[in-house]
């Protein structure tokens, strides 16, 4: 019996041991996680900081006031000019993320309806493959389906209707890349959310005598509202954060204003990827710059679209 109860504390020590070993392996893991946050933000701030504070080799300082309001990338020669501006850059940003949105999200909402609510169930796992599948591709192949297909496409339309493009290289060849791109992410949390709304909902909608279809677009989109919203977050900050495919059709515009669809464009991405291998000094560190400016630009995105998610979304998702 004593033999028995020896065993049974020294299983438990081994446990309580397992426990804590386990636990504080966990706790590194999370520690050695979050701390690249603040390295990378780190490096980010003291890069991006730089060419606001210090003489910047004897250029001068960059004026932030300048820097934010400007129209023009750079005036004078490249590394003998600190007259960096992007005020434009955020504008075309923001004007191409909000049509690339106009297409993807009511696109991706009605594509995840199907596949939740209508489509057969085999052909609704089918497709729900296949979203999937497009959800992982990386952005490198969408921008070379664009440099390949929609280029084409623009340029084609442009010369139909006596407008002569630059190859194509224009906001609506970047917009129907990163509504291509976005599709897929919000399908497939929006159909998440749909499939996830109570049954009885749906249930006695159709018992009070509505339709199918009226169930569908005024009870289950209602209801799972919430989920759809999240959707549309993740699927702006895709488009804002997009460098690499936007880069093969915008066209590298580097100055003005600019809203006319198949005209150049750049974003804030693709000036910071533009040339960075080939800079040094200033012409490098106000990209990290800009780097900066594009965090302030998702964060406040982000937060007016959850404001809104908080405000219309009365959430009947379990």
């Amino acid at each position: 019996m004593q033999s028995k109860i020896q065993l049974n504390q020294t299983q438990k020590r081994h446990n309580q041991w397992l426990d804590n070993t386990i636990k504080y392996l966990l706790m590194g893991f999370a520690i050695l996680s979050s701390s690249f946050i603040f390295i990378i933000a780190g490096v980010i701030m003291v890069k991006g900081v730089t060419p606001f504070i210090t003489n910047n080799g004897g250029l001068g300082r960059v004026n932030l006031a300048d820097f934010l309001t400007g129209t023009t990338w750079l005036i004078g020669e490249s590394f003998n000019s600190n007259l960096y501006a992007i005020g434009f850059l955020i504008i075309s940003t923001l004007f191409i993320a909000f049509l690339s949105l106009l297409i993807s999200f009511p696109v991706g909402v009605l594509t995840a309806l199907f596949i939740a609510k209508i489509a057969p169930k085999k052909l609704a796992e089918t497709l729900r493959t296949v979203v999937e599948m497009l959800a992982s591709i990386p952005s490198i192949i969408y921008g070379l389906f664009g440099a390949g297909i929609i280029l084409k496409i623009v340029y084609d339309l442009s010369t139909l209707i006596g407008f002569q493009s630059k190859g194509g290289n224009s906001i609506l060849s970047s917009v129907l890349v990163l509504a291509i791109m976005t599709i897929p992410t919000i399908a497939s949390i929006s159909e998440v959310a749909i499939r996830s709304v109570d049954k009885s909902i749906e249930h006695g909608s159709l018992a009070l005598g509505a339709s199918k279809t009226q169930t569908h677009f005024k009870v289950v989109l209602t209801s799972a509202k919430s989920g759809i919203f999240t959707s549309a977050i993740l699927g702006i900050g895709r488009v804002l954060g997009e460098a690499t495919a936007v880069s093969l059709v915008a066209g590298g515009r580097r100055s003005g204003i600019n809203f006319n669809i198949l005209d150049t464009t750049s974003t804030l991405t693709t000036m910071m990827l533009e040339g960075m291998k080939e800079t040094t000094g200033l012409d490098y560190d106000i990209r990290f710059s800009v780097g900066i400016v594009l965090m302030v630009v998702i964060l406040i995105t982000n937060f007016t679209l959850n404001y809104i998610k908080r405000k219309v979304g009365n959430v009947d998702v379990k």
